[in-house]
């Protein structure tokens, strides 16, 4: 059984430490690519390029069937995980979208401003 599982949540909710809980999984998250030489260097202008590249590599695991691929985005609104359902369809792989929230006080580790953290809080939808 291969297995998809995006996990969606504001900055801080605690996504990547979700992620750590599934240690036989490959993991994505659109800001490992802002990552250079341990650092994080965020640049709004690549946004676009962060998300395909974050696309890109979860399409290459498919190609290996990867057992079970972990993604990692805020996911706010349904239809940016339009893509990743997409591809797991093509792949045969079972998507489980599981909501992170932040209930244990953590902080957001890159640095997102409060007002736009509260944007992201406010236009998060969830289909039931």
């Amino acid at each position: 059984m291969k297995n998809l599982i995006l996990l969606r949540g504001c900055p801080g909710s605690g996504k990547s430490t979700v992620a750590e809980m599934f240690p036989k999984a490959v993991h994505y998250e659109a800001d490992m690519y802002f990552m250079a030489n341990g650092e994080y260097k965020f640049d709004v202008t690549k946004l676009k390029n962060a998300h395909a590249w974050c696309q890109d590599m979860v399409y290459m695991d498919m190609l290996k069937d990867v057992p079970t691929i972990v993604v990692s985005n805020t996911f706010t609104q349904e239809w940016e995980m339009e893509a990743y359902y997409k591809l797991a369809k093509d792949y045969g792989y079972t998507v489980f979208s599981l909501i992170v929230e932040n209930r244990h006080g953590g902080r957001n580790i890159h640095g997102v401003p409060d007002d736009k953290l509260e944007i992201m809080k406010n236009r998060f939808n969830i289909k039931l």
